[in-house]
């Protein structure tokens, strides 16, 4: 084995392998830990710590634009999104020290640079301050994670355009903020700058907004980004962007009534993410890719090279921070105390953050009927929920699938406030085997959001 040996060598420091290698290392083995980039990954960086900082300046200023509402009374209410972008620089600060101060282990080698495969257990580093280090080990973990897809729409190298990462970095308001995109990241971030003080058209190319989920809930969360004030266009195709002078752009769009031509000041790209691949060269070592060119693992997540493990994004999958740190706990246990934990049967939670907070975990109702179950469906309004009501938070509903035999909850959906919270208590019911006449029968305290858990798992059996 050619090049400096080690035990383990991980690639990439994102949630799971954030504490993969301290562990590692902390158990004896000697590690090398390779980063090209900022230590802490997507989530500390550029995902989960600076968004959710935003989101929540952004729900400050709509509390404070709906105060009279609750009998309080404020001034004329703006935003200086200088000082939004300041907070969430320093929160992104403090977590990445947070984790640079755990890394003083014995064994464990920070390799600041771009790793790539020389061969099946081989890889070679460019360093960041210049050269190369060859190194070697009989355990390599991918951790390399995703990145924003490039827009390739004609007329996109013409005019600036954003992506999740560089509009946390404006320090003015856009005027009109054009949005491509309907899932996760578009959502939220058209939300935010709606309630920084921006207007927003959000455009979707497919017919409805996070497609995966059921209509209901589709069409629901269209509503309430159309009630918060911001423009959503479905079934529209961009088909052109070109500089429209001062400052602003033009967006032609192919409609079913026709072409369509939108102005703005800014352009987010948020049509997914690709996998930080090319760079790492997996071809020289043998491992497969598929057909999106995210690493292939098996159900413990070894690739098709034995001893070669990908973790995160960069294998494909739900992207979910929570998702990498499971990974984590798989290869923690098999790589460490030889046990067999596999992905096989992980239930999957998730949470949008918009405002109301939409969660999700397991089936949802149109999964279950594509496989023929024999299915009630549960649904229960926040504006029938007490707490809702007193809190002015009616928006939403909650939704839950159960198996019509066994009264087994096989998915939950919760769009309203605290809408994450709530899914996760449906979360480990499931994972407890809990039914639905447990959930419509337990005591939860009054009056919490979670108190209409009583009453949704209650009408099904209506």
């Amino acid at each position: 084995m050619a090049g400096e040996r080690y035990d383990v060598i991980v690639i990439g420091t994102s949630q799971g392998g954030r504490f993969l290698p301290i562990d590692l290392a902390r158990a004896g083995k000697r590690v090398a830990l390779v980063e090209r980039d900022h230590l802490g990954g997507v989530c500390v960086n550029t995902g989960c710590t600076p968004t959710k900082t935003m989101v929540a300046s952004a729900r400050v200023a709509q509390l404070a634009r709906r105060a009279a509402e609750y009998g309080v009374r404020t001034g004329p209410v703006s935003v200086d999104l200088a000082a939004v972008r300041e907070r969430k620089r320093a929160m992104v600060a403090g977590a990445r020290e947070n984790y640079v101060s755990r890394l003083a282990q014995d064994g464990l080698d920070l390799i600041e640079g771009e790793a790539g495969f020389t061969g099946p257990k081989t890889v070679e580093v460019a360093l960041k301050d210049g050269g190369t280090r060859t190194l070697g080990a009989p355990v390599i973990i991918v951790d390399a994670g995703a990145r924003s897809r490039p827009l390739t729409l004609d007329g996109a190298r013409d005019v600036p355009v954003l992506d999740s990462t560089s509009i946390m970095e404006l320090e003015e308001c856009p005027e009109h903020l054009i949005i491509l995109g309907g899932g996760y990241i578009g959502l939220e971030f058209g939300q935010m700058f709606r309630r920084f003080g921006s207007e927003v058209t959000i455009v979707q190319t497919r017919p409805r907004l996070l497609m995966p989920e059921d209509d209901d809930i589709s069409d629901a969360v269209a509503d309430i980004l159309r009630d918060d004030g911001i423009t959503v266009l479905t079934s529209a195709q961009p088909e052109r962007v070109e500089d429209a002078g001062g400052g602003r752009l033009r967006l032609l769009l192919r409609t079913a009534e026709g072409e369509r031509w939108i102005e703005g000041s800014h352009l987010l790209s948020a049509i997914g993410r690709i996998p930080n691949t090319e760079a790492l060269a997996p071809a020289a070592a043998g491992v497969r890719l598929d057909d999106r060119g995210f690493i292939e693992v098996d159900a413990h997540l070894e690739t098709s090279v034995p001893g070669v493990y990908a973790m995160g994004d960069i294998k494909g999958g739900p992207a979910f921070t929570h998702l990498s740190y499971d990974d984590y706990r798989i290869l923690h246990a098999n790589l460490l105390t030889q046990e067999k934990l596999s992905t096989r049967d992980r239930i999957v939670p998730y949470t949008v953050f918009i405002d109301p907070q939409f969660g999700r975990v397991g089936m949802s109702e149109r999964q279950a009927r594509e496989q023929n179950r024999a299915v009630r469906i549960a649904k229960l309004p926040m504006s029938a929920v007490v707490r809702a009501i007193e809190a002015g938070e009616t928006r939403g509903f909650m939704k839950a699938v159960v198996d019509a035999d066994t009264g087994q909850i096989l998915g939950a959906a919760v769009l309203g406030a605290e809408g994450g919270e709530i899914m996760s208590i449906i979360h480990v019911a499931m994972l407890g085997k809990l039914t639905a006449d447990h959930m419509a029968n337990a005591v939860f305290t009054h009056p919490l959001l979670a108190e209409g858990l009583n009453s949704l798992f209650g009408t099904v059996n209506e």
